[in-house]
């Protein structure tokens, strides 16, 4: 059964990341209009010629006009507005929120609906010029166009309510902590991709499998890797966890147990399901996202904004999303792909990922200092021991450094009294 889903988990992945590329919606929505417009003429065949010939050809020229005429005028106006909040979040919050800007799904398919509306406009009018859509036969395409220009004047209320909150703080902190919830919860889901956790050592025996480039490990399809490695018998253990950058013929993985026949032929699978690129990106690496809200707090911290509230609701954020974790070793779940192992996510990195950058630029704020123990507290109240137990150690530690940069004694006093029992500490 393993074996029958392997690809097309894969392939679901892929045509997932294809599906939040802007061009292709857009091409999606181009192609789908101009295929209407044939359908439009074969249904037109199978009415009364009665019926045909009630919307003059007129009419639908009209709209098909109105329509190419305004389309390019807001497509041009909506591109101008996309790229330059993408620009503002980045140059204001972090250039890491600029993904998520790109994959709104809600601004691409404006901009897929309105482009596609003038493609089919186009379509259209230059099929009159050549009498392939007749007058008397025009009823179908009055309909067409109609539902088109609702089509439109829908997406451009929802775009422009989208205008209100694209590229604001508090939208993009939302969006950031949803993709990340999102991930943490798949990734709990099947514990360690589906494979095997790696706690112990790798065996010194097998073939090391090198990185062909230098660059950051995005996403990692298991399925193949699985398939081949039940096939040949044998054992894969992967080096270099989603997210972390490797250089040129860094070790990825290890093969144990093949012929050098199967090492060959299992170096091809890794090398084509382990995928690499130039930045990190939020599919399968909820520690990115954890990284990306805490470097919207540093830069909200900053002397030039100054913004300690958005500080303090990006720590809530993150102790909600850590607040999911489970300790992958522990999970009672089969793993779907037992002849791989990889490293379950640690809840020291977790909690440096989410708090480190923030607590040490933010430790002259006692505001920011008390929320950042309270959430800390409650993370100590966490079933998962080893959570726990960071928590209290990163409480105590960012404890001290604020302690040691807050100058002014009331406000130490302040935020020494406002710690809970479970974290306070003397001088």
């Amino acid at each position: 059964m393993d074996r029958l889903f392997s690809l097309p988990r894969k392939a679901l992945r892929i045509l997932q990341g294809l599906s939040r590329r802007l061009w292709v919606r857009v091409a999606l929505f181009g192609l789908l209009a101009i295929a209407v417009i044939p359908v439009s003429q074969l249904v037109e065949r199978l009415l009364p010629e009665e019926v045909q010939g009630m919307v003059a050809g007129a009419s639908v020229d009209r709209l098909l006009d109105i329509i190419a005429t305004a389309m390019l005028t807001v497509t041009t106006f909506s591109l101008t507005v996309m790229v330059s909040t993408n620009h503002a979040t980045a140059s204001q919050f972090t250039p890491r929120l600029q993904q998520l800007i790109r994959q709104d799904p809600i601004t691409q398919n404006t901009l897929a609906t309105f482009i596609g509306s003038y493609v089919y406009a186009l379509a259209a009018i230059v099929l009159r010029e050549v009498s392939y859509i007749g007058d008397e036969k025009a009823l179908v395409m009055f309909v067409v166009t109609v539902t088109v220009l609702v089509l439109i004047v829908w997406s451009l209320i929802r775009w422009m309510i989208h205008l209100q909150t694209l590229g604001s703080l508090i939208n993009s902190a939302r969006q950031v902590e949803e993709i990340t919830d999102r991930q943490f919860r798949e990734r709990l889901k099947t514990p360690c991709l589906g494979a095997v956790p790696l706690t112990g050592d790798v065996p010194e025996d097998g073939v090391e499998v090198r990185a062909p480039e230098t660059g950051y490990v995005q996403m990692i399809h298991p399925e193949p890797i699985q398939k081949l490695a039940e096939e040949l018998g044998g054992e894969v253990y992967l080096l270099a966890d989603v997210g972390e950058f490797v250089f040129l013929n860094t070790p990825l993985a290890k093969v144990c147990g093949l012929s050098e026949d199967g090492g060959g032929r299992m170096r091809e699978r890794l090398h084509a399901n382990i995928v690499m690129g130039d930045e990190r990106t939020y599919d399968q690496d909820p520690r990115f996202g954890l990284m990306t809200m805490s470097q919207i707090a540093s830069k909200a911290l900053s002397p030039g904004i100054n913004d300690p509230g958005t500080a303090i609701d990006i720590i809530d954020r993150q102790g909600r999303i850590l607040s999911l974790y489970r300790d992958e070793t522990q999970v009672d779940a089969a793993p779907t792909s037992p002849r791989l192992h990889v490293r379950p996510l640690d809840a020291e990195e977790l909690i440096a990922d989410a708090f480190d950058s923030l607590a040490r630029d933010g430790a002259g704020l006692r505001e920011v200092q008390e929320r950042l123990q309270r959430v800390l507290a409650g993370l100590m109240r966490h079933p998962d021991p080893g959570l726990s137990r960071v928590a209290q150690e990163r409480s105590a530690e960012y404890l001290e450094r604020a302690l040691a940069t807050i100058d002014w004694e009331p406000d130490r006093k302040r935020l020494k009294a406002a710690l809970r029992p479970s974290v306070r500490r003397a001088d």
